[in-house]
Order: C-alpha cells, then structure tokens, then sequence
C-alpha cells in the first residue's frame, strides 16, 4: 500500500486500521471499521462514498474533531513521526490542527461564527498559531481575504458572515483554514451547498491554491463529477472502510468492486433514454451490529457464498491500484461488471487508442 505510480514513496500520512467507536444511548456504534489510507505529498486525493459511509468521520480523526462521544479504538495515523491515533489533550492537537493539517467544512455558515467580523475569525488563527499580533496580524490578514478572491478585502476585514453570499462565505471558511500554512488540507463537500457557476470558482480557486502553497489535499465528496475534475487518486469508502483505491482512472475505467460498478452506474449521465436510471437496491448495514463477510453483500446481486461469512482483504490490481472483493480471487468464478461499466471502459480504450 505504500506504491504511488509504480515507484516507491513514502506517505506524509499513513492510516492503519483505524478503527473509531461512538457511544450512543447506551450502544455501542463501530463508525470506522480497519480503514487504511496513505497520502503523499503534493497529490489530491478524494474520497468517495454514500452520505453516512463513514468519509468526514475518518479524516476529523486525523486532526483531533471526533464528538465528545467518539474515540479512535485502535490503530494508527502517523504523520510526522507521531501516531496521532494517540493524541490524547487538546494541547496535543494544537500543535497539528490549523498549522500543519486544516480542514475546510461544507456548511460555511455554520462553520463561521454570526458574532464576529470576519477578519478577527481569520486573525484568530494566526495570532493562536503564528504569533501575530496587532497590525501586522491585520495587514496579513487582508492580504489573505484578497489571495482567495475576496473583493476590496480591507473593507470586507470589518463584515459580518451575513454580509456575506454563499460563495464569499465558503472562501472565508478557506481563507482560515489556509493562514497558518498546512501542509494537508482537508475539503468536506466544499461545493455542495453551491450553486454550479461558484462550485467551479470554488474548485478553481483550490486549485490554484494548492500549486501555490504547496498543499497536499484530500477532498471528501459523493459527487463523482468533482471526483473526476479534481482527484489524482481515489479511496472508495463503503460502511466504514476504505474498500477501494487507485489512480482516478483506474477507479472511474476499471473498477472491480461491485460497491464502486454500483456507485458508477448511478451516475444520471450513464443513463440510457427510455430506461429507468440503475439505482443501488437496500440499504447500508446499520453499523451497531456486528458485520461479517462484504458489507455490501447484501445489496450485492452477484455476490458469492464467502462474501456473507468472510471479510475480503485486499487483492492488488496493479502497482497502484487495489480492492477488497472476493471477485479477484484466483479461485472465484468471473463475473462480468454491469454494461455501463463495460461501456465506459471500452469508450476509454477507444479514446487512447
């Protein structure tokens, strides 16, 4: 798991079953069940998956923001040289949260507090992480409203988040996370509650960022069309667990876990005129009983007698690209991916030919 594009590298964060556990009424709910995930340096990575799968739980692991009822059980994220699967105080996670992994939330209006000016929710971070103070803290701070696209950014310094329209608000939100520097951004659906003109502004202005800060990303979405405009590489997350992950046309060309076939061929686009548009039958496995086999057995309409008493491990499919499906046993019988599936591979095929 530690082989990016055929060459050895090493990860500037590395997941190792990481398993994170809620209390909840007196019940016992395994939220993250074993996910492992590496990143790199300078890559955008995205990680996909159905509302509830598990995605903004696991990356708040890596900067310390479970709820007060949630713990990481077991495992281990290493960053740095330090598992912070180990973190314990909040003085622990000062030194990594906003300085060297920031995260920014889907819902900007809620991420921002109503009280306060804009500029002092932005000068917050710097004086608590860079040492700023007074005018020199000012003075950075407009310069950063202006480096995310904020118009006449001294004024703008004195505003209040209602002041501001939706799009202004989400490069607010980006503009704290990206003051003090990190060296991972974290991007919960960023443009989710956007409209499709400022999603692409939204998405465009990360990007920019990244190349000129030196930003490592991980962008957390279920929608495959920013998947496919943004990502190196792709983590398919399904009930608490990363059950695949390769480059974003391994993943979107040659996807081998019927999770990720499923997931594909709900896309409206895929769509064939006159029929009805494929959607996954069932419903995700309620994660406070205990899960034997594949999770996604039981939605599964080829899955084989071990998918519902054995959990998969990992099958390499190539140097960068692996899946945890019984399918890609050599003693498993072929089964073919649906006809969507097989129609965008041959359409890729023909495009690289």
């Amino acid at each position: 798991m530690s082989e990016r594009g055929g060459g050895m590298s090493e990860p500037i964060l590395s997941a190792r079953d990481v398993v994170v556990k809620f209390s909840l009424r007196g019940q016992m709910l395994t939220a993250i069940r074993e996910a492992s995930l590496d990143l790199y340096e300078g890559e955008t990575l995205a990680i996909v998956g159905e509302s509830g799968c598990g995605k903004t739980v696991f990356t708040k692991t890596f900067i310390g923001m479970l709820d007060a009822n949630g713990w990481v059980d077991s495992g281990s994220i290493m960053f740095e040289g330090r598992d912070l699967a180990r973190f314990k105080t909040e003085r622990d996670w000062l030194t990594i949260r906003g300085k060297k992994i920031a995260m920014v939330f889907q819902d900007p209006m809620t991420a921002l507090n109503p009280l306060r000016t804009i500029g002092m929710q932005i000068q917050e971070a710097l004086e608590l992480h860079q040492g700023l103070a007074g005018a020199e803290a000012r003075e950075r701070t407009v310069e950063i409203l202006s480096q995310v696209g904020i118009r006449d950014p001294g004024m703008r310094y004195s505003q209040y988040p209602h002041e501001f329209s939706g799009g202004m608000r989400q490069r607010v939100v980006i503009a704290i996370a990206v003051a003090c520097d990190p060296r991972i951004l974290i991007c919960d659906e960023p443009t989710t509650a956007l409209d499709v003109t400022i999603q692409a502004q939204i998405l465009e202005l990360i990007r920019s960022l990244q190349k000129r800060l030196g930003l490592t990303l991980i962008y957390i979405t279920h929608d495959l069309g920013v998947v496919a405009n943004v990502a190196d590489r792709v983590a398919v997350m399904y009930a608490g667990d990363i059950i695949e992950y390769g480059t974003s046309e391994e993943i979107f060309y040659d996807p081998q876990h019927p999770y990720t076939w499923a997931l594909l061929s709900s896309l409206p686009q895929l769509g064939i005129k006159g029929q009805p548009l494929y959607s996954i039958r069932g419903t995700p496995p309620n994660l406070f009983n205990e899960i034997r086999g594949d999770a996604f057995a039981p939605r599964n309409p080829r899955a084989l007698k071990i998918d519902f008493a054995q959990r998969p491990p990992y099958f390499q499919v190539s140097p960068t690209h692996y899946a945890k499906t019984w399918l890609l046993d050599p003693r498993a019988p072929r089964v073919e991916p649906p006809e969507t599936i097989k129609a965008m591979r041959a359409k890729h095929e023909r495009r690289a030919i």
